[in-house]
Protein backbone atom coordinates (compact mmCIF):
# COMPACT_ATOMS: atom_id res chain seq x y z
CA UNK A 1 0.00 0.00 0.00
CA UNK A 2 3.27 2.02 -0.16
CA UNK A 3 2.06 3.94 -3.12
CA UNK A 4 -0.71 5.20 -1.23
CA UNK A 5 -0.07 5.17 2.33
CA UNK A 6 3.28 5.49 2.77
CA UNK A 7 5.05 3.94 5.97
CA UNK A 8 7.90 6.33 8.12
CA UNK A 9 11.52 5.58 6.75
CA UNK A 10 13.16 6.87 10.45
CA UNK A 11 12.71 7.56 13.56
CA UNK A 12 12.28 11.23 13.35
CA UNK A 13 8.65 10.97 12.59
CA UNK A 14 7.74 10.42 15.89
CA UNK A 15 3.78 10.29 14.82
CA UNK A 16 4.54 7.63 13.08
CA UNK A 17 6.65 5.33 14.70
CA UNK A 18 6.55 4.29 17.91
CA UNK A 19 8.67 2.02 20.40
CA UNK A 20 6.90 0.15 23.02
CA UNK A 21 8.31 -2.60 25.08
CA UNK A 22 11.11 -3.56 22.28
CA UNK A 23 8.61 -3.67 19.58
CA UNK A 24 8.59 -0.99 16.72
CA UNK A 25 5.26 -0.32 15.77
CA UNK A 26 5.13 2.09 12.28
CA UNK A 27 2.42 3.36 10.94
CA UNK A 28 1.03 4.22 8.07
CA UNK A 29 0.61 8.34 6.67
CA UNK A 30 -2.97 8.92 5.64
CA UNK A 31 -4.45 10.10 2.50
CA UNK A 32 -3.13 13.49 0.88
CA UNK A 33 -5.55 16.59 2.21
CA UNK A 34 -6.74 16.89 -1.70
CA UNK A 35 -8.26 13.53 -1.42
CA UNK A 36 -10.54 14.82 1.16
CA UNK A 37 -11.75 17.34 -1.35
CA UNK A 38 -12.92 14.64 -3.88
CA UNK A 39 -14.40 12.59 -0.89
CA UNK A 40 -16.38 15.84 0.14
CA UNK A 41 -16.97 16.41 -3.95
CA UNK A 42 -18.48 12.43 -3.77
CA UNK A 43 -20.49 12.74 -0.54
CA UNK A 44 -22.47 15.96 -2.20
CA UNK A 45 -23.30 14.19 -5.26
CA UNK A 46 -24.53 11.15 -3.44
CA UNK A 47 -26.38 13.37 -1.02
CA UNK A 48 -28.19 15.18 -3.61
CA UNK A 49 -28.66 12.23 -5.50
CA UNK A 50 -30.78 10.72 -2.33
CA UNK A 51 -32.46 13.85 -2.18
CA UNK A 52 -33.57 13.63 -6.46
CA UNK A 53 -34.71 9.97 -5.41
CA UNK A 54 -35.88 9.84 -2.03
CA UNK A 55 -39.64 10.68 -2.53
CA UNK A 56 -40.18 8.36 -4.90
CA UNK A 57 -38.06 5.43 -3.51
CA UNK A 58 -40.42 5.88 -0.14
CA UNK A 59 -43.30 5.98 -2.03
CA UNK A 60 -42.41 2.47 -3.92
CA UNK A 61 -41.76 1.50 -0.36
CA UNK A 62 -45.25 2.41 1.08
CA UNK A 63 -47.40 1.18 -2.19
CA UNK A 64 -45.62 -1.86 -3.56
CA UNK A 65 -45.32 -5.15 -2.97
CA UNK A 66 -43.14 -7.25 -1.01
CA UNK A 67 -40.39 -6.74 -4.24
CA UNK A 68 -40.99 -3.25 -4.16
CA UNK A 69 -40.47 -2.29 -0.66
CA UNK A 70 -37.59 -5.01 -0.48
CA UNK A 71 -35.83 -2.99 -3.85
CA UNK A 72 -36.52 0.29 -2.36
CA UNK A 73 -35.45 -0.34 0.72
CA UNK A 74 -31.53 -1.92 -0.55
CA UNK A 75 -31.27 1.09 -2.55
CA UNK A 76 -31.94 4.17 0.26
CA UNK A 77 -29.17 1.34 2.34
CA UNK A 78 -26.86 1.39 -0.30
CA UNK A 79 -26.96 5.15 -0.50
CA UNK A 80 -26.98 5.01 3.22
CA UNK A 81 -23.40 2.99 3.20
CA UNK A 82 -21.84 4.32 0.21
CA UNK A 83 -20.51 7.74 2.20
CA UNK A 84 -19.28 5.47 5.20
CA UNK A 85 -17.46 3.28 2.31
CA UNK A 86 -15.58 6.35 1.20
CA UNK A 87 -14.86 7.45 4.24
CA UNK A 88 -13.40 4.19 5.40
CA UNK A 89 -10.66 4.83 2.83
CA UNK A 90 -9.10 7.90 4.64
CA UNK A 91 -9.52 6.34 7.54
CA UNK A 92 -7.72 3.46 6.58
CA UNK A 93 -4.28 2.39 8.34
CA UNK A 94 -1.98 -0.23 7.85
CA UNK A 95 0.72 -1.12 10.79
CA UNK A 96 3.87 -3.14 10.85
CA UNK A 97 4.79 -4.29 14.18
CA UNK A 98 8.58 -5.85 14.49
CA UNK A 99 9.88 -7.51 17.64
CA UNK A 100 12.77 -10.13 17.93
CA UNK A 101 10.60 -13.00 17.85
CA UNK A 102 7.48 -12.25 15.32
CA UNK A 103 6.48 -9.27 12.72
CA UNK A 104 2.64 -8.59 12.99
CA UNK A 105 0.72 -6.52 9.93
CA UNK A 106 -2.26 -5.38 10.96
CA UNK A 107 -5.12 -3.49 9.22
CA UNK A 108 -7.48 -0.33 10.82
CA UNK A 109 -10.45 0.97 9.36
CA UNK A 110 -11.72 3.70 12.07
CA UNK A 111 -8.85 2.93 14.40
CA UNK A 112 -9.94 -0.71 15.27
CA UNK A 113 -8.26 -3.94 13.75
CA UNK A 114 -9.72 -5.38 11.10
CA UNK A 115 -7.07 -8.54 10.06
CA UNK A 116 -4.05 -9.23 11.76
CA UNK A 117 -1.66 -11.46 10.44
CA UNK A 118 1.78 -12.70 12.67
CA UNK A 119 4.92 -13.71 11.28
CA UNK A 120 7.07 -16.03 13.38
CA UNK A 121 11.19 -14.93 13.35
CA UNK A 122 13.92 -17.03 13.39
CA UNK A 123 17.55 -16.90 12.45
CA UNK A 124 16.85 -16.98 8.51
CA UNK A 125 14.33 -14.59 8.11
CA UNK A 126 15.34 -11.47 6.23
CA UNK A 127 13.57 -8.96 4.04
CA UNK A 128 14.75 -8.27 0.67
CA UNK A 129 13.68 -5.21 -1.34
CA UNK A 130 12.80 -6.11 -4.86
CA UNK A 131 11.81 -4.62 -8.41
CA UNK A 132 8.12 -5.85 -9.37
CA UNK A 133 8.28 -4.45 -12.47
CA UNK A 134 11.57 -3.64 -14.56
CA UNK A 135 10.75 -4.55 -18.10
CA UNK A 136 10.82 -1.61 -20.56
CA UNK A 137 8.20 -0.51 -22.72
CA UNK A 138 8.60 1.87 -25.96
CA UNK A 139 8.61 4.79 -24.78
CA UNK A 140 11.94 3.62 -22.76
CA UNK A 141 13.56 1.70 -25.76
CA UNK A 142 12.96 5.09 -27.77
CA UNK A 143 14.73 7.04 -24.96
CA UNK A 144 13.37 10.28 -26.13
CA UNK A 145 13.29 13.25 -24.14
CA UNK A 146 9.39 13.68 -25.17
CA UNK A 147 8.78 10.47 -24.18
CA UNK A 148 10.18 9.99 -20.46
CA UNK A 149 7.27 10.87 -18.71
CA UNK A 150 5.53 7.56 -20.49
CA UNK A 151 8.25 5.22 -19.27
CA UNK A 152 7.26 1.92 -17.41
CA UNK A 153 8.75 2.63 -13.77
CA UNK A 154 7.35 -0.12 -11.95
CA UNK A 155 7.94 -0.03 -8.50
CA UNK A 156 9.88 -2.03 -5.31
CA UNK A 157 8.31 -4.47 -2.70
CA UNK A 158 9.76 -4.95 0.41
CA UNK A 159 9.72 -8.42 1.32
CA UNK A 160 9.71 -11.02 4.26
CA UNK A 161 11.60 -14.35 3.54
CA UNK A 162 11.84 -16.91 5.66
CA UNK A 163 13.90 -20.34 5.47
CA UNK A 164 11.07 -22.36 4.35
CA UNK A 165 10.66 -20.55 1.30
CA UNK A 166 7.55 -18.51 2.33
CA UNK A 167 7.81 -14.85 0.89
CA UNK A 168 5.39 -12.09 2.77
CA UNK A 169 5.03 -8.80 1.20
CA UNK A 170 5.41 -5.85 3.26
CA UNK A 171 4.85 -2.94 1.63
CA UNK A 172 5.52 -1.35 -2.02
CA UNK A 173 6.64 1.55 -3.22
CA UNK A 174 7.72 3.45 -6.28
CA UNK A 175 11.26 4.66 -4.22
CA UNK A 176 13.61 2.17 -3.89
CA UNK A 177 15.45 4.16 -1.48
CA UNK A 178 12.38 4.46 0.77
CA UNK A 179 11.80 1.03 1.23
CA UNK A 180 15.89 0.50 2.18
CA UNK A 181 15.50 2.32 4.91
CA UNK A 182 12.16 1.07 5.89
CA UNK A 183 14.33 -2.21 5.91
CA UNK A 184 16.89 -0.91 8.17
CA UNK A 185 14.47 0.35 10.53
CA UNK A 186 12.49 -2.96 10.95
CA UNK A 187 15.94 -4.86 11.14
CA UNK A 188 17.34 -2.54 14.01
CA UNK A 189 14.70 -4.39 16.04
CA UNK A 190 14.45 -7.50 14.75
CA UNK A 191 18.45 -8.39 15.16
CA UNK A 192 18.87 -6.29 18.11
CA UNK A 193 20.35 -8.71 21.08
CA UNK A 194 18.03 -7.34 24.39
Amino acid sequence: MGLLYPFPISHEETDFVENKNGELILKTYGLPYIFWFYAFCIIAVIFFMFLAIKAPILKLVALGNETDSLLGNSLLTFIGVLPIGILSFFFYEKRIIASQKKLTLQHRVFGMPLFTENFPLNQESHLTVKPFLNSPNMARMKASENEIGFQNKGYFVLWLESNEGKKIQLDRHSRKQDLEKLKLLLESVMNSKT
